[in-house]
């Protein structure tokens, strides 16, 4: 059986090729959302890193949200954004919202994975992240939770571990996979 971590370097090689392969993608994903997605005050999308697709292009009502890491082993924390907010490097060195933006509890958190499957299953990056963030807002609240990826970056089954969190949906380049 192959190590998550083994996965996580296949994956890596996969979503680059995937990239190069369909520079546009990130402009169809918009497309592909339901319109019955539930209304909410705000929606957490991401700056994506490497060759992560790109979601910035989707509008939901509501405000935009970006995730803040202020630690390597915490959870994130959401700020509110709008295009053209000054952005800072956080513990990851990823650009995010600063400390003079607000911080937000999304209804929605749009999040970038390296694999899915059609149970919901997710392999992200490894640092836990996004799990512990998930699992935090999904004892505060109901909050639905869309992975954003490649078609190509489908699995038949993600490895999961208790503490993984699972997503609700998975938005492509090509279409919307309603998990629960």
């Amino acid at each position: 059986m192959i190590s998550k971590d083994e996965l996580r370097a296949r994956m890596r090689v996969t979503r680059r090729r995937l990239a190069a392969e369909a520079p546009d993608a990130s402009l169809h994903l918009a497309e592909h959302l339901p319109q019955a997605l539930p209304a909410g005050r705000a929606y957490g999308l991401y700056h994506p890193i490497g060759s992560e697709i790109d979601p910035r292009e989707i509008r939901l009502p509501g405000d935009i949200a970006l995730p803040v890491a202020l630690a390597r082993n915490a959870a994130l924390v959401f700020r509110r954004y709008a295009p053209g907010d000054p952005l800072v490097a956080d513990a990851f060195g990823i650009l995010a919202p600063t400390t003079a933006a607000p911080e937000v509890a999304p209804d929605i958190v749009f999040t970038p994975v390296l694999a899915f499957d059609r149970r919901g299953g997710r392999l992200g990056q490894g640092a836990g992240c996004y799990d512990r963030t998930i699992a935090g807002l999904r004892a505060q609240k109901p909050v639905v939770i869309i992975g954003v990826a490649y078609a190509g970056q489908e699995l038949p089954e993600a490895p999961m571990e208790p503490h993984d969190e699972r997503l609700d949906a998975i938005l492509t380049e090509t279409g919307y996979i309603q998990v629960s």
